[in-house]
């Protein structure tokens, strides 16, 4: 059940190295306009994809609301449970139990798994290879070597290229067999992990928007650390929403670089500046460019605007691992994309079409 909206703790236990008791917190704030029937209503909850969850959404009563953010909440929670790599659940197969099987057996799976591993083979066909769920041997070294280096900064270091690109031999996409008819999944590679960090977040957002919007909440804005939905339009005067894109230069007072305004779409950002570590007074990224192993160098943001929160999530890192003059002509080439990249000296450069969605 969906935490009452008020001050409520709840204890959830989540294992990622072990056992850690959390404390979430749900809070809703209320505001309303007197112009309109509708008013307006905000949730906040966290722990789901490791991240905070905001809701917005425009509703006659408080209650109508309530069922509506409980609806995102209960479906949020699955797919996190389905999409999650580092935590077993009880009587329930997920990404994990996928790694955990390569090379033993075909793993047995619900179908939002299946259809998300068929999103992302897709994604990596028009990406070409840019983006990869298959990639998660590579990437898990580099998570232990950022681990390591945050709680001990002295001790910071670099993986060994031998290492990666070892584990990169094993980041075949090819070989994650997908039976739909069994609803299966099997990874032909015993050394292959799959990490599905780079489209989860969007994909999950995507389709928990789709299903409230067809149990009937027309009018609504999601956003999963920053993966950004909007249904419909705010309340009854049909304006457009307003989602801020963050300023990856953290020390700058202005903290947005520009307001966009629009209805229907989705919109991510990937950037260099949330999980990152410093060795040797140089900092290195989570986003890891698959053909030099290393995190990429081109800017310290890339935002895509497009109608799939699940496509702009795996654009947007795609082609962040795209020097500039290819992701631009990458992005003019996808129909209803646009395209934002903040450069690491702050320049700014955008798709053809992007100053049209700028707020006015």
């Amino acid at each position: 059940m969906l935490p009452p909206y008020f001050k409520e703790v709840i204890r959830v236990k989540k294992r990622i190295l072990a056992v850690i008791l959390m404390i979430v917190t749900m809070c809703v704030n209320l505001s309303a306009c007197s112009f309109n029937k509708e008013k307006r209503y905000e949730a906040e909850f966290l722990l789901l994809f490791d991240t905070v969850t905001q809701i917005v959404g425009y509703a006659n009563t408080k209650e109508d609301f309530s069922e509506y953010a409980q609806v995102v909440y209960d479906n949020l929670k699955e797919y996190h449970e389905l999409y999650d790599i580092y935590n077993d659940y009880d009587g329930k197969n997920n990404i994990k139990t996928i790694n955990d099987n390569a090379g033993i057996k075909p793993v047995k799976v619900d179908k939002k798994i299946i259809d998300l591993l068929l999103f992302s083979k897709d994604a990596y066909e028009l990406t070409d290879g840019k983006v990869n769920v298959a990639f998660g041997a590579v990437l898990e070294v580099w998570h232990q070597y950022r681990e390591e280096g945050t709680e001990n900064p002295d001790k910071a270091a670099l993986p060994p290229m031998d290492i990666l690109e070892e584990k990169a031999m094993h980041t075949d996409i090819n070989k994650v067999i997908i039976n739909e008819a069994d609803s299966t999944v099997y990874l032909e590679d015993p050394e292959m992990l799959l990490d599905v960090g780079a489209i989860a977040k969007g994909y999950a957002t995507e389709m928990v928007s789709n299903i409230a919007y067809e149990q009937g909440y027309k009018n609504g804005m999601i956003s999963v650390g920053g993966n950004v939905r909007t249904t419909g339009s705010k309340g009854n005067n049909k304006q457009d929403w307003k989602v801020g894109i963050q300023n990856p230069d953290l020390e700058d007072e202005n903290n947005q670089l520009y307001i966009l305004s629009f209805k229907d779409d989705s919109l991510v950002t990937s950037g260099v500046y949330q999980r990152y570590y410093t060795v040797d007074g140089k900092q290195y990224h989570h986003i890891i460019d698959p053909v030099t192993l290393m995190p990429s160098d081109y800017f310290t943001a890339v935002t895509i605007l497009c109608k799939n929160s699940g496509m702009a999530d795996a654009l947007s890192t795609a082609v962040f691992n795209m020097p500039y003059e290819k992701g631009k002509e990458f992005v003019e080439s996808l129909p209803d994309t646009e395209a934002l990249w903040v450069f690491k000296d702050g320049e700014e450069k955008s798709s053809s079409g992007f100053q049209d969605y700028i707020a006015k």
